[in-house]
């Protein structure tokens, strides 16, 4: 029998929320995040294959925000000027209002790489921070 309520079940980006250091953005628009694994690659002297050897992971993304305030030099500014990083969390959370089903990440070890001012005539301002982690958590799962 056919499911007529597969569109409750759709996430949608509406629904998200990211927090940094416990503090929600408010002015998001935009999260990604994407684990990728490490692989060095191998061959054997009469085998054509190429084999990979998995090596480790490493996290990046980018954090895009609605133009509001100065947030990049805000939370990364002065360590790019001390050479002291700030110890930088992030949680980032889908949730599904019609099932209550959510995925959440906590990524640890976060540095972003930039931030800056750009602006053009007539145009709405983001500021996108992009970002490297060491490590992450899920915390749920659907």
């Amino acid at each position: 029998m056919p499911d007529y309520q597969k569109q409750n079940k759709l996430l949608s980006g509406t629904d998200g929320s990211v927090y940094v250091n416990g503090e929600l953005l408010t002015d998001l628009a935009s999260f990604e995040a994407k684990v990728t694994g490490t692989f060095e690659e191998a061959s054997f002297v009469g085998d054509y294959g190429t084999y990979n050897r998995y090596m480790g992971f490493a996290i990046d993304g980018t954090i895009t925000l609605n133009k509001t305030m100065s947030r990049g030099a805000r939370l990364i500014g002065n360590g790019f000027k001390t050479g002291i990083m700030p110890d930088i969390k992030v949680i980032a959370s889908i949730k599904n209002p019609a099932t209550g089903a959510s995925e959440r990440i906590e990524l640890l070890g976060l540095t972003f790489s930039e931030f800056g001012l750009n602006f053009e005539n007539k145009k709405l301002l983001t500021e996108a921070l992009p970002f490297k982690a060491v490590d992450y958590n899920y915390i749920d799962q659907i």
